[in-house]
């Protein structure tokens, strides 16, 4: 077992450090000069060169790469210049590090992982994330409880009317679903709900989890504006939860178990609720773990037309002001989170299923 979570945490590393290096060189060869962003259109060269010179992006690329992975790292190399117990990056204490070897010009640390600072606000990139994570978190397990209970619940009844009516509209439903891009979904269920039948749902075109109290007693918690982005991020995995669950309960429906506890006497209800559906939801867990892990991801177009303050909105601000830092340290921070979710699964199912250690 201890090969196997070993193998899955060494995939990991390597899938982490494939997409660090595809983020940097990515953003450093598009067009655009934040230098230029910062200062203005009618910026000199000379002043576009120092604040060049100050970001690190005169060096060559090669050497910024270096440096960058440096900074990712949690053991990297660093000059010692002060004698306190805070390691200090761009001139500026960054956090507590633990000394593991000193050298000649420089020591070898334990520190958190540092994905530098905005070029906008001067913030440290992982302050802003910070900010803007929790909410992205609180609509992806929003959205996916929604898909979950309503996807499960369509399913099941979909399995025990099978080719009625009900069946052939939640195909139908689901078909658009799994096929209705998400930021057209938005527009369209923002323009419905929130434009023209606004004065009977009370919801809002745009809003995020705070709203500003119109008396001046600050800030409040407004979950109603997490009603609508819920709904447009859960509609895909619910199609597909939804069909999934049918699918697996007409296979369990069809097993002799089944039609054991049907000799038996047991009523319908039991035989659905105790017995089949227990053995159908297998799949849906296992398809929920990974519709969840994109959700995260996936959030940003949803995010944007609503204006809900999350990651997506801090990826498209950063990328409007070629902030590079902010958008790349959201893109690994969100890959880093797939990569946990992807391992931990890999680490249940090889409990579960030992032959699956054997691979």
């Amino acid at each position: 077992m201890f090969k196997y979570v070993r193998k899955r945490i060494l995939y990991g590393f390597f899938v982490m450090l494939g997409v660090a290096m595809l983020v940097f060189f990515l953003f450093n060869i598009l067009p655009g000069d934040p230098a230029r962003m910062m200062l203005g259109q009618r910026a000199d060269k000379e002043s576009i060169d120092i604040i060049n010179r100050d970001l690190g992006r005169d060096k060559p690329l090669g050497v910024q790469f270096l440096s960058y992975v440096n900074d990712l790292s949690p053991i990297s190399f660093h000059k010692t210049v002060d004698t306190s117990s805070f390691l200090y990056l761009d001139d500026q204490k960054y956090s507590p590090y633990i000394p593991l070897a000193t050298f000649e010009s420089s020591s070898l640390v334990l520190k958190y992982p540092y994905l530098r600072r905005s070029y906008q606000s001067k913030r440290k990139v992982s302050e802003i994330l910070m900010e803007a994570f929790p909410k992205t978190a609180l609509l992806a397990v929003v959205s996916m409880a929604f898909a979950l209970v309503v996807g499960v619940s369509l399913g099941i009844f979909s399995a025990l009317k099978k080719d009625s009516i009900f069946d052939k509209a939640v195909f139908a439903l689901s078909a658009a679903g799994m096929s209705l891009p998400s930021f057209f979904a938005a527009i369209l269920i923002a323009w419905f709900f929130a434009y023209k039948l606004a004065d009977y749902t009370g919801l809002n075109m745009f809003g995020t989890l705070y709203s500003i109290d119109d008396y001046g007693c600050g800030e409040y918690v407004d979950l109603k504006n997490l009603i609508l982005p819920a709904i447009t991020l859960g509609i895909r995995p619910l199609a597909v939860i939804s069909e999934l669950t049918k699918s697996s309960m007409l296979e369990v429906l069809s097993q002799d178990y089944i039609r054991t506890a049907r000799a038996k006497g047991l009523s319908k209800g039991r035989i659905i609720w105790k017995h089949a559906l227990r053995n159908a939801l297998n799949p849906v867990v296992t398809s929920a773990s990974g519709w969840f892990a994109s959700l995260l991801a996936g959030a940003v177009f949803v995010e944007y037309i609503f204006d809900w303050k999350g990651m997506g909105i801090v990826i498209v601000d950063g990328l409007e002001k070629y902030d590079f830092p902010v958008v790349m340290g959201a893109i690994l921070f969100i890959c880093c989170i797939l990569v946990l979710i992807n391992i931990i699964t890999d680490i249940l199912y090889g409990i579960l299923d030992p032959r699956i250690r054997m691979k």
